[in-house]
């Protein structure tokens, strides 16, 4: 995060209000722009932590504030602690102190402990960046060490795909998200799933009617919450106006006038849209998106120079090839919308659990639009395995939805995510 004072703006901002509200130091909700509320909050922060007040977002700063970002601090036990008192302090549960530390059988002096804090990890009010799912990605797993994380490779910008795998089932199931950088919503959606459920499964509680015990011991769930953070980052403003990866975007956007810079974003941040780059009939996605003028790089529709020619539609390719999935959930906006064929493809139960998908949810079930029937990973997957692989249009409105539709979206994605995973 880049140093902040009084007049800066910016997704940073948004994210230092966050902090410091979870901190206990209000700036008058999550702001855009850092103001009188954002400074004085920020001063008395630093009073209280013992570092210059002076009011500036710096190196120390940050030092203190990144835990709350990322839902849990460490600690080194001091003589007379116990895990009551360390919970008390730290506004956390005995619960969740021994789940983040499992093999903690007594209090050492001087032993290091992860201590989660009493709010979420994910946080649902403000902007989406490849920068806030890696620090959501280290709080999730640090708070529940038995699930695992990884990269499954790196983008263009050198961001990671962060993968987050929950189960010990042998039958796998994934649900990816941002395909499209101006969807980025779904994201968010995707990873207060997987803290729900894992919530759930800690707390011994139903998880939308279902034992997520179970769940956890017949199923393995694999999430890609990111599929393209540099288009992510372009949309909500991560990436720096003066970064050469920005000039050539808009360099890119400037010969499509019609379509907003940067919300109007959908491609990865070299112009090659990912959902079109799958290797299902990819020639037929080339002719219609040629015949409706996208023909190189470009905001949106252009389907590249060849399939998987996008480095981030290549690494999902082979991290599918490399894991055997036998459903796929792949999470776009908006329409609320289940769409679940490829062309004649009817692979067994998928209309079923489509039905149930929708009537879960509200959603409806339908075939593909034929303009949007080609070269997508919902696409590629039927094809070439003959298994259930949906694409769930959320939300209505106008991308990319903002996050404040969050709580408006999210409700029948719970039910259908965990439907799916029930049913895969």
């Amino acid at each position: 995060m880049r140093v902040l004072k009084i007049g800066d703006r910016g997704i940073d901002v948004q994210y230092l209000s966050l902090a410091l509200r979870r901190a206990g130091f209000d700036t008058g909700g999550i702001k855009d722009e850092f103001d009188e509320g954002v400074h004085n909050a920020l001063v008395a922060f630093q009073n209280n932590v013992g570092i210059t007040a002076d009011g500036i977002a710096g190196e120390m700063t940050y030092e203190r504030l990144m835990p709350y970002l990322r839902g849990y601090d460490v600690i080194v036990i001091e003589n007379g602690d116990t895990v009551e008192s360390i919970a008390q302090r730290t506004g956390t549960t005995v619960d969740a102190i021994r789940i983040a530390n499992p093999m903690l059988e007594s209090f050492i002096p001087g032993a290091v402990i992860n201590v989660p804090f009493g709010f979420d990890v994910v946080p649902t009010d403000v902007d989406w960046s490849h920068e806030l799912t890696t620090y959501v990605i280290e709080g999730l797993k640090a708070r529940y060490p038995f699930i695992s994380t990884a990269s499954a490779g790196e983008s263009v910008m050198d961001n990671e795909l962060w993968t987050l795998s929950i189960g010990s089932g042998i039958k796998r199931v994934f649900y990816n998200g941002s395909h499209h950088a101006n969807e980025w919503i779904t994201t968010p959606v995707l990873l207060k799933f997987a803290e729900d459920y894992l919530k759930a499964l800690t707390l011994g509680e139903q998880l939308e009617g279902r034992n997520p015990s179970e769940l956890y011991s017949t199923k393995t769930l694999v999430i890609m919450p990111l599929v393209n953070p540099d288009g992510v980052d372009l949309v909500t403003g991560a990436i720096p106006t003066d970064s050469q990866y920005y000039i050539t975007a808009r360099n890119i956007g400037a010969a499509y006038s019609s379509i907003p810079f940067p919300s109007g974003w959908k491609a990865n941040i070299v112009g090659t849209d990912l959902n079109l780059n799958y290797p299902a009939s990819w020639e037929t996605a080339r002719e219609i998106k040629a015949n409706q003028g996208f023909t190189s790089p470009a905001p949106r529709d252009f389907v590249g120079s060849s399939p998987l020619s996008a480095l981030e539609s290549r690494i999902v390719y082979n991290y599918t090839l490399n894991n055997d999935f036998a459903l796929t959930v792949s999470m776009h906006t908006q329409g609320n919308v289940i769409y679940w064929k490829y062309l004649d493809f009817m692979p067994p139960r998928s209309e079923e659990i489509g039905r149930e998908l929708a009537r879960v949810s509200g959603y409806s079930l339908e075939d593909t639009p034929y303009a949007s029937s080609f070269a997508g990973y919902k696409d590629w997957f039927i094809s070439y395995y003959n298994r259930p692989g949906y694409t769930i249009e959320i939300g209505r409105g106008t991308n990319p939805l903002p996050i404040s539709d969050f709580d408006t979206v999210y409700p029948p994605n719970r039910r259908l995510l965990t439907e799916a995973l029930y049913l895969a």
